[in-house]
C-alpha cells in the first residue's frame, strides 16, 4: 500500500506540475510569450503571467463583437456549459449568439462586470477595436479579504487581434498580476494558474467555435449594462 500510495502521490505532483506549465502558456507560441503587449507596463514586476491564443478562422472585425458583450449576466466568457455550471452557477451561461443589445461600442473607463453588483470587474484601459482591449482590475479578491487580511491585486486581462491571413485571425491573451501579501499571492499561483488552463483555453476555444459558426444576431432578454458603452 505504500508504495501505490507513493505512486499516487508522485502521479499528483506531475499532473499538478503540467497544469502549472500549461495554465501559463498552453496554446500561445515562444514569440508570443516573449513579446511586449499593451498593458504590460501596468504590471511591471508581476509574480503571474499567463499567455494563452489560438488561430480562428474569421476576421478580427467579426471576432470583436464576442469580445464586447463579454460580462457577468451578459454574455458570459463562452466557457463550457460545465464550467459555467460548476464554477459560476450564479451566473447566467453564455451565449452562443451575439445580442445587439449586448455588443458595445466600448471605450477607456468602461466596466466590464465580472461578479454581482459592487463585486469584481474590469476596467478598460485601453482599446483599439477591432485590434487590442486591455482590462484592468484591482477588485478581484475575495469578499472581506481586502478589509480583514490587508489582501491587494493589480490584474491585467489583454486581448490582441492579428490577422494572419486567408481571413483568419491570432487571438493572444494575457493575464499579469502582482498580489500581496505574499501568502494571498501564493493562494493566486497554486489555485488560479491551474484553474486558468481550463477557463482559459476553454474560452478561446468557445470563442472560435461561436466566430467561426456564424450565428445570426439575436435579442437573449438580458439586460444591457446602463453605463457606459
Amino acid at each position: 500500500m505504500s508504495r501505490i500510495a507513493a505512486y499516487l502521490g508522485v502521479s499528483a505532483l506531475a499532473g499538478y506540475a503540467a497544469v502549472q506549465v500549461l495554465g501559463r502558456r498552453a496554446g500561445s507560441t515562444a514569440a508570443e510569450r516573449s513579446a511586449r503587449m499593451p498593458g504590460d507596463e501596468l504590471v511591471p514586476a508581476p509574480q503571474m503571467v499567463t499567455n494563452h491564443a489560438v488561430t480562428i478562422g474569421a476576421r478580427p472585425e467579426q471576432i470583436w463583437p464576442w469580445l464586447t458583450q463579454m460580462g457577468w449576466h451578459l454574455g458570459g466568457y463562452y466557457t463550457p456549459q460545465w464550467v459555467d455550471r460548476l464554477m459560476f452557477p450564479n451566473n447566467w451561461s453564455s451565449l452562443d449568439h451575439l445580442d445587439p443589445n449586448l455588443v458595445r461600442h466600448l471605450r477607456v473607463g468602461d466596466t466590464v462586470p465580472d461578479g454581482p453588483p459592487g463585486t469584481a470587474q474590469y476596467v478598460v484601459y485601453e482599446v483599439d477595436a477591432p485590434r487590442l482591449l486591455v482590462l484592468t482590475s484591482t477588485s478581484h479578491i475575495p469578499p472581506g479579504w481586502d478589509d480583514k487580511y490587508n489582501a491587494r491585486i493589480n490584474w491585467t486581462w489583454s486581448f490582441a487581434l492579428t490577422s494572419v491571413g486567408d481571413g483568419s485571425t491570432r487571438v493572444h491573451s494575457r493575464v499579469r498580476g502582482r498580489m500581496s501579501p505574499r501568502w494571498f499571492a501564493a493562494f493566486y499561483l497554486g489555485t488560479i494558474i491551474p484553474a486558468d488552463f481550463v477557463m482559459a483555453t476553454g474560452m478561446l476555444r468557445g470563442l472560435k467555435r461561436r466566430a467561426e459558426a456564424g450565428a445570426p444576431p439575436q435579442v437573449s432578454g438580458r439586460a444591457p449594462l446602463t453605463t457606459g458603452g
